[in-house]
Order: C-alpha cells, then sequence, then structure tokens
C-alpha cells in the first residue's frame, strides 16, 4: 500500500533557490517545477521569463516546452505498455514484416530497445540516410551492431526511433495519432508533437546560426525534425500542468493497479547497470534502490517518480537556450529533485 507523503516546504524552498540561482547566471531563461502527489492538486515553482523573444511574459503551468527526449516515456513506453499482444521478447523482425532475414538489427528484442540493451549503432544520424529510397526501418536494422543484444547499456536513441516505427506498423496508425489518444484520455489537452505555433507562452529553445531565427515551437533534436517532428525518441510539446497530470495518472495506476500502473511497476525492474546506484528499467532510470523512476530531456527538462511517497516532480525549462553544455550546467537542479524526491520527510 503506498503512503502518500507530501512535500515538506524547506525542500520546495531549495528547489525555488536553485531555480531562481539557475535564472540569475543566465543557465536558463526560467522555468517550472511541478511537484505534487497523485492524490493532492499540483503546485507550481518558477523562476524569470520564458525567453527574451517573449517580452516579460513568465513561464508558468501552461508554458509550452519541448521536452526532447521525455518523449521516449511520454509516448514510446506507455504506448507500447498498451499493447497487450506485443511480445517484449519477440525480435523486431517478427513485428516488421519487411526487414530481410539478414538484417542485423532485426534480432533485436522491444525490451532491449527500451531498457538500453539493443546493441545497435549508437550515433543517430538520420540526415546519413536521405535520398537511399529504402524503409527507414530496413536501415537502421541493416547496419552492424556495436555490441551483443543484452550484454550490456549504452544509450541509443536509435532504438526508440525504431520503436516508433514498429508501433506505427503494427497498429496500423500514426505515432501522432496513437499518442493524442493516450495523453487525451490522460487529461493532457497541451501535450502534442510538433511543430508548435510561435506563440509567448511556447519556449523557444537553440538559435543555430548567428542572425538566424531561433528554433521556435520546432523540434529541437534534427533527428525528430528529418522525420517530420515526430518519432519515438524526441518530439513532444508539453506543459507543467500536464506532466504533473501524466505523472498522477502514473502513480494513481501504480496505486489502484491499472494496466498503466502496472506498466509502470512492470518497468520498475532492474535491466541493467547504468553505473554505481543507478539502473536501467524498461524506458526509465532507476535510483534508490529502484524506488524512483526518472527520466531527462536535452533541452532542460526532467520527470521523477517515487511510487512508493506518491510523490512526482517535473522540471521544464529551455536550457538550451543559452547552453549546448546544459548536462553540466542542469547538474545541481537535476541532483537537487533526485535528493529531494528520494528523501523521505
Amino acid at each position: 500500500m503506498i503512503t502518500t507523503l507530501p512535500w515538506t516546504q524547506p525542500a520546495l524552498t531549495e528547489l525555488q533557490d536553485c531555480l531562481d540561482l539557475m535564472t540569475a547566471d543566465s543557465t536558463v531563461p526560467g522555468g517550472v517545477v511541478a511537484h505534487g502527489t497523485y492524490d493532492s492538486a499540483p503546485g507550481f515553482l518558477t523562476s524569470g521569463v520564458v525567453a527574451p523573444e517573449c517580452g516579460e511574459a513568465r513561464p508558468g503551468p501552461g508554458t509550452v516546452y519541448d521536452v526532447a527526449s521525455l518523449t521516449k516515456v511520454l509516448a514510446t513506453w506507455p504506448l507500447i505498455g498498451s499493447l497487450q499482444s506485443l511480445d517484449l521478447d519477440a525480435p523486431v523482425r517478427e513485428l516488421l514484416h519487411r526487414l530481410p532475414d539478414d538484417a542485423p538489427g532485426g534480432q533485436v528484442t522491444v525490451r532491449q530497445i527500451l531498457a538500453h540493451t539493443s546493441g545497435l549503432r549508437a550515433d543517430t544520424r538520420l540526415d546519413q540516410y536521405r535520398g537511399t529510397g529504402t524503409d527507414l526501418a530496413e536501415l537502421i536494422c541493416r547496419e552492424g551492431l556495436i555490441a551483443t543484444p543484452g550484454a550490456g547499456h549504452r544509450y541509443i536513441n536509435r532504438g526508440f526511433i525504431l520503436a516508433g516505427l514498429l508501433l506505427a506498423q503494427v497498429t496500423g496508425r500514426r505515432l501522432d495519432e496513437l499518442a493524442a489518444d493516450l495523453w487525451h484520455g490522460l487529461g493532457m489537452p497541451a501535450t502534442q508533437y510538433g511543430p508548435v505555433a510561435r506563440a509567448v507562452h511556447v519556449a523557444p529553445t537553440e538559435q543555430r546560426f548567428p542572425g538566424a531565427p531561433r528554433l521556435w515551437g520546432l523540434p529541437h533534436d534534427d533527428n525528430a525534425a528529418l522525420l517530420g517532428g515526430v518519432a519515438g525518441h524526441a518530439g513532444v510539446f508539453s506543459t507543467p500542468a500536464d506532466l504533473a497530470t501524466y505523472a498522477s495518472a502514473l502513480l494513481r495506476g501504480h496505486r489502484e493497479g491499472s494496466p498503466l500502473g502496472r506498466w509502470l511497476t512492470q518497468s520498475m525492474v532492474s535491466h541493467a547497470v547504468i553505473e554505481p546506484g543507478l539502473e536501467r528499467g524498461l524506458a526509465w532510470i532507476l535510483a534508490d534502490e529502484a524506488h524512483v523512476a526518472y527520466h531527462h530531456g536535452f533541452t532542460g527538462t526532467s520527470l521523477y517518480l517515487h511510487p512508493g511517497t506518491g510523490r512526482y516532480l517535473a522540471i521544464c525549462t529551455n536550457a538550451v537556450y543559452h547552453h549546448q553544455d546544459n548536462r553540466t550546467r542542469l547538474a545541481p537542479l537535476r541532483a537537487l529533485a533526485l535528493k529531494a524526491i528520494t528523501d523521505e520527510p
């Protein structure tokens, strides 16, 4: 039985102070941290502005962010979990029937893709395939493997791109249509695949060339952009409010034993060691002896769940606005968030 533990003011004050410091030193233009439990209304810590292009507009629950790799746990992961007939341990060649029998990637399983133990080629670089006229899933699977599937952990976007293609082929529907139905059912009206119309409540990301327009409502991930903004690894836009709704649904489902909750429970079993103290479940990073699940997005987003306490945190920033080395610059806030959700008051 889950015992809900509400957030304490000292923990929230630490998070607010850290977010304020990151805004003050231009690590981020601004940002939002959503916090709550599955059985309470969410709270939101805010700081800074959406971006200079947006004037004095301040970020809030309804600000739209490019969540980058949170796409993996907002779209691809729950959609795979919803396909009851899908055998996670079947080779993808049994699901993608157009694959040649000798394609090395055909032996990889969906479970290995989700656990980042597929051994698929590590670099993404879909631009290398332009103009080939060959099915993308075949191109990905024809590449030589860099490791024996299941042998060890390596974060690989190609696997989730392949999973997105697989979802579309198995269901006969586009990935964005499947995801839209999922999000509608969960009450997440602002979550969508891009592009998103430019507006003051939409957070811009990177300026790729001096003097050129900044990415704004377009996916920051180049490979997602090549796929029309709809991919299994990146391309989703969401808001702090919707991420809070999603986290609450996962945690409530875990408590009540809903299909989505059971999928979360199944996914919080370690499949690979990332480093001492961190493991990989199905899609999610696991910490605190697999009591906490979380994931990051390259643009400056994170989502943390603690089913045992019913608590969650969602970080939404557009950190790539100023810096591409945002992993290092965001490390203090992310470390504090992990500590906060792990510690029991």
